[in-house]
């Protein structure tokens, strides 16, 4: 994947997590996913599809990270678990995410349709991706804990 579509969603998901959890985010070096596995203990993922664009988008985060970030969105108490509502969060979170990228990404002529996000609990868990293409996986760093970003898309002319 070219630079040109992943910073999109780098940029996309620091803007939704400063903006709307109160986290500083801190990006760190892309790389090429070598596993099909979840990197966090709950993960959000989203198809995008066109007919010129196939693929998806996947936010991962530790639980440390998802529990903080779930209080400063909702201006509660720190959770010990994941519950439902941490679960909805990460739903909502991965809709603005992609939303953001796919607004980005109009504007280099690319567009989708984006499907309803799917989570799922646990760490390591298998994933099955929309494309062949190389997953990228950008690493982001809060002070809350740490959580990626992983964009799978295939862009045909």
């Amino acid at each position: 994947m070219k630079a040109e579509l992943i910073n999109p969603f780098l940029t996309s998901a620091k803007n939704v997590l400063e903006t709307m959890c109160q986290l500083k985010v801190t990006a760190e070096k892309p790389f090429l996913k070598k596993e099909k596995v979840s990197y966090g203990e709950i993960t959000g993922i989203i198809g995008m599809v066109s007919t010129t664009v196939q693929g998806c988008m996947i936010v991962s985060f530790s639980k440390e990270c998802i529990l903080q970030i779930v209080a400063n969105m909702l201006m509660e108490p720190k959770k010990s678990e994941i519950d439902e509502d941490v679960t909805d969060a990460v739903g909502e979170l991965t809709n603005m995410i992609c939303g953001g990228a796919k607004a980005q990404l109009a504007k280099l002529s690319l567009t989708f349709d984006l499907a309803t996000p799917t989570m799922i609990s646990g760490k390591g868990v298998t994933i099955s991706y929309y494309s062949n293409t190389p997953t990228i996986v950008i690493p982001f760093h809060t002070d809350a804990g740490d959580f990626v970003v992983e964009a799978n898309l295939n862009v045909q002319s």
